[in-house]
């Protein structure tokens, strides 16, 4: 941010400088021109004065021309009304291109002709005059002097607006500098802070005294948001944390009264009562997901390696009694070396709250598949069922927390799935249930390789 602005100043201050010193420098250029032509001009004159007197009493005309080319530092040329020449300081006489000055002159074209001809080192100053100007001029006088003084001058001056421009670009970059780092210093802090809340950590301090009055309202609007959303994030992470370990304690107080009643109830209440102890252990089922759910919502869980091949066995071997009472068979395949990176215990969270709801969803005499296969980052989990399978939006649904299907058998608490998603997306992955031809259900977890 504090380039772009740099960036920006320094290009408006170039355009200004631009706008202002280039016809500056053009009109001190011109009136450089304009004063060379009109000294040279005054000077030229005088000269037609003396010439003009020396005609009429036959005065030294060379040495008038000698001493005004010494002094100007240029050479002089005079003619005679006929345009031949009566004395030139160059030797040779005149330059061929003197004779369209001298001619407009002679034939009343023009009293004066000034100009600057050349280019280079070769640019001269030249001013033509008449003598003794009238109906018929009695001759002419022409002066070229080298533009070396003049364009001396005007580089010069050239030179100074740029320098001028550079000390002014530095103070203006010096100014824009900190001028930057005046506007852009909360920026950063602000953007330091977002990071912090995006990570769900508290926000540091926010500077609410320097910068532009709008950013330092804004960051203290912000630390005040972030402030409060941290507080309103870690006071329901801490209520979901005690109140499930609090109500786990009476739930297994309730359970062991109802246990310690079982032997002394007839056949009739004992139905009930084993009612009661199914209902007792959904309840406990439901406090220990809600703590595992608070518990995997905080940041900074670490992930470790796990063996996807092991951590199957041995939920097939805890399942395996639960699937023969429901006549599902239990089948395992996948390569033995695979090995996934989750949160402590995530692998085995993930196949139990999978198997369940594939074991009850499976009709008897069906299959129920746990197997895992490579992918281009890691390793993709499945276990597959047999049963009715769900509609495109109920699988969209099925992994919202409390959300059940509606011929969902009695006794879920619809939040495994909601679990499994949690634990996948804590580990670096994702999860999704997919069909499986026209009856059936695909529960997909994609785990990072180890």
């Amino acid at each position: 941010m504090t380039r772009r602005l740099l960036l920006t100043y320094l290009t408006f201050g170039l355009l200004i400088l631009a706008a202002l010193e280039i016809p500056l420098g053009w009109m001190q250029q011109r009136n450089e021109q304009q004063h060379a032509l009109e000294q040279l001009e005054h000077d030229a004159e005088v000269l037609a004065v003396f010439v003009d007197a020396a005609l009429g009493d036959g005065g030294p005309i060379d040495v008038l021309a000698a001493e005004t080319a010494q002094r100007l530092g240029g050479q002089v040329d005079v003619v005679d009304g006929r345009g031949r020449t009566m004395t030139s300081t160059r030797p040779g006489g005149p330059l061929p291109d003197a004779a369209a000055d001298i001619g407009a002159v002679l034939h009343g074209q023009g009293r004066v002709r000034a100009r600057i001809t050349g280019a280079g080192s070769g640019r001269a100053i030249v001013v033509t005059v008449s003598v003794h100007p009238g109906v018929i001029a009695q001759g002419a006088i022409r002066i070229s002097v080298p533009a070396d003084s003049l364009t001396g001058r005007i580089h010069r001056f050239w030179l100074l607006l740029a320098a001028v421009g550079v000390i002014v670009l530095a103070a203006a970059a010096l100014t824009a500098v900190a001028l930057a780092r005046w506007i852009s210093r909360p920026v950063r802090a602000l953007e330091r802070a977002t990071g912090q809340a995006a990570q769900g950590t508290a926000v540091s301090f926010l500077p609410t005294s320097t910068g532009p009055p709008e950013l330092r309202r804004l960051a203290t609007t912000f630390a005040a948001t972030a402030h409060r959303l941290h507080t309103l994030i870690a006071t329901q992470r801490a209520f979901i944390g005690h109140a499930s370990h609090q109500l786990k304690t009476p739930l297994a107080a309730l359970r062991l009264r109802l246990e310690n009643l079982e032997h002394d109830a007839a056949e009739g209440p004992g139905r009930d009562l084993r009612a009661a102890l199914a209902e007792t252990d959904r309840l406990t089922r439901l406090v220990d997901t809600l703590l595992n759910m608070a518990r995997y919502d905080q940041d900074g869980l670490r992930t470790e390696p796990a063996g996807v091949a092991l951590v199957a066995a041995g939920r097939v071997q805890h399942w395996q009694p639960v699937a023969v009472a429901d006549e599902v068979e239990l089948c395992v395949s996948g390569d033995p070396s695979a090995r996934v990176r989750s949160l402590p215990g995530g692998v085995e969270q993930i196949l139990d709250n999978l198997l369940s709801n594939a074991v009850r969803a499976a009709p008897p005499g069906s299959k129920v598949t746990i197997s895992w296969r490579p992918r281009e980052d890691g390793w993709e989990l499945h276990v597959t069922d047999e049963g009715a399978g769900l509609t495109p939006d109920e699988r969209t649904r099925a992994m919202d927390p409390f959300w059940r299907a509606p011929d969902a058998p009695k006794g879920g608490t619809g939040l495994g799935l909601a679990l499994v998603r949690r634990l996948a997306e804590a580990a670096g992955g994702q999860a999704e249930l997919r069909p499986v031809g026209d009856r059936g259900t695909d529960a997909v977890v994609c785990l990072p390789s180890a």
